[in-house]
């Protein structure tokens, strides 16, 4: 009787539904034992038929063996499939060997992790351990990481967050066959102990208030009350969008956003002399003398460059609320800078993809980057317990600290 094939989509659908219901992922019973199972047994059956076009006396299969092997996913049953002339070593996984090497599957999680294609992974593992797997194998294999995804999006928060950085970053996906824009939108927190935490990714179209508030709607139902300052770029309606799920928190412009929104508009031979003109506005020691500064670049640039002074007149509020802090707070809050440097990350990895093929292929790469960057997140922020102290000071009835 022929076997039944692997049905993924029934896995995956199984293991998202032990997710909700509190099971686990590995060990025996795991969501993932049944994929790697399916995995190796692929693998095994390309390495046999390698094996026997490449034989010169006559060969052929034999059936199957089956053993016990034990995995970083905990024990499962393996069938191993046998040539009659009984030749056949399997190179990924031997005759006699039970335990599965760690590195085969660290190996192909770490290089898709870097970005690289379901071929370039495909060629390594034949090289390294000559083993022909298919790309559809090995999307599969990191298919696996699709419950862990699920788990991870729906993980409790803290309900507190001192500062909390949000912005998006855009890829290529196709779509109903065309390649289309769509923006990944990220939320960074940082903790009461000053511990940086990747609160969520979220995939849409072109970055919009609308679809933040509804990150903010998702960010609040999975626990977190209170933001004491969040800050932005200056995205049409995120203040209010922001302002309308959690009331109390501080809003900061990015003020290099701002100053980047500015040049835009500025002639080449005037970009010098205005920005060095626009230093003494957000660079003042108080938001009095930034607001006495910003007058005097309007007196000298307002004709010339009526739009960019109408800008910062109008988000003045949000771009000068750093200037109600001392300057370690302000350091902190005044860009976005913290959001931006987990984007450069990300593109390292992703630069190469000229686009993804779904929006599935696309997250599932940014979540595996994304563990990668924030497993280094080990330390709390610059002067934390100085930081904490002062906010205590300004936000005493909103902190929760444990003293």
């Amino acid at each position: 009787m022929k076997k039944k094939e692997f049905d993924f989509e029934s896995f995956k659908a199984e293991a998202i539904s032990k997710l909700k219901a509190g099971g686990g992922l590995t060990g025996e019973g795991g969501a993932f034992t049944p994929l790697l199972k399916s995995f190796l047994e692929e693998a095994l059956k390309g390495e046999v038929e390698d094996h026997l076009r490449s034989e010169e006396s006559p060969n052929r299969k034999n059936g199957k063996s089956r053993k016990i092997v034990r995995s970083s996913l905990g024990e499962f049953e393996l069938e191993t499939p046998r040539d009659r002339a009984g030749t056949f070593d399997p190179k990924l996984l031997g005759k006699r060997q039970k335990n599965l090497p760690n590195d085969i599957e660290r190996q192909i999680f770490a290089l898709y992790a870097r970005g690289s294609s379901l071929g370039d992974i495909r060629d390594f593992m034949e090289e390294m351990y000559g083993v022909e797997i298919s790309p559809a194998t090995i999307s599969r294999v990191t298919d696996k990481v699709l419950p862990q995804i699920e788990e991870w999006r729906n993980r409790p928060l803290e309900s507190v967050y001192t500062f909390v950085f949000m912005d998006a970053i855009h890829y290529k996906v196709r779509e109903d066959g065309r390649v289309v824009t769509k923006a990944i939108y990220c939320v960074i927190g940082v903790n009461q102990e000053g511990f940086r935490d990747l609160l969520g990714l979220y995939i849409g179209a072109a970055e919009s208030a609308k679809f933040w508030m509804q990150v903010l709607t998702d960010l609040q139902t999975r626990g977190l009350e209170d933001i004491l300052v969040a800050c932005v770029d200056n995205l049409s309606g995120f203040v209010d969008a922001i302002q309308s799920i959690f009331p109390k928190t501080d809003v900061q412009l990015c003020i290099i956003h701002q100053i980047r929104n500015s040049r835009k508009y500025l002639s080449y031979k005037d970009s010098k002399e205005f920005l060095n003109d626009l230093k003494l506005v957000y660079r003042a020691t108080s938001r009095e003398k930034a607001e006495h500064n910003l007058q005097k670049l309007k007196q000298k640039w307002g004709k010339k460059y009526p739009k960019v002074i109408e800008s910062w007149e109008r988000n003045w509020d949000q771009l000068s609320l750093f200037f109600q802090y001392s300057p370690m707070i302000r350091k902190v809050i005044y860009t976005t800078n913290v959001i931006e440097s987990f984007h450069r990350q990300l593109r390292k990895v992703t630069k190469t993809k000229g686009s993804f093929t779904s929006d599935g292929a696309l997250m599932k790469l940014l979540y595996l980057v994304q563990r990668d960057i924030t497993s280094k997140w080990v330390k709390p922020m610059h002067n934390w317990n100085q930081v904490l102290s002062q906010l205590s000071i300004l936000y005493d009835d909103r902190l929760r600290l444990d003293l």
